[in-house]
């Protein structure tokens, strides 16, 4: 699988919900068309652990976060690779979202 990181310079990509940013950053990695945020640029305030658990043949088992913005919840609409399959180790940790996250500039 390729991965494809995504440097913008000063132009960042936003993952948004709810009026509220979740994630931000010039340096997302694009796997399969999905953003996947670094760790550290997530705004873990409005994360809460899940406990879903998907298993991609190549990427390993996905672990989800439910988005909470204003008390309004966002089930399993962030997910990320804690240990990934080695062909994935570039997005262990990182975040991408579904489930209506907004993912644009």
């Amino acid at each position: 699988m390729q991965f494809r990181e995504k440097t913008l310079g000063s132009h960042s990509i936003k993952a948004t919900w709810n009026n509220a940013i979740l994630a931000e950053s010039d340096q997302t990695i694009i796997v399969e068309g999905n953003h996947y945020f670094p760790p550290e640029s997530i705004r873990r305030e409005y994360f809460v652990e899940s406990n879903a658990h998907t298993t991609c043949p190549w990427r390993g088992v996905a672990s989800y976060f439910d988005v909470v913005v204003d008390g309004k919840p966002n089930a399993g609409a962030a997910w990320y690779y804690p240990e990934p399959k080695d062909a994935a180790g570039q997005i262990k940790g990182y975040v991408a979202f579904l489930r209506g996250v907004k993912v644009a500039q």
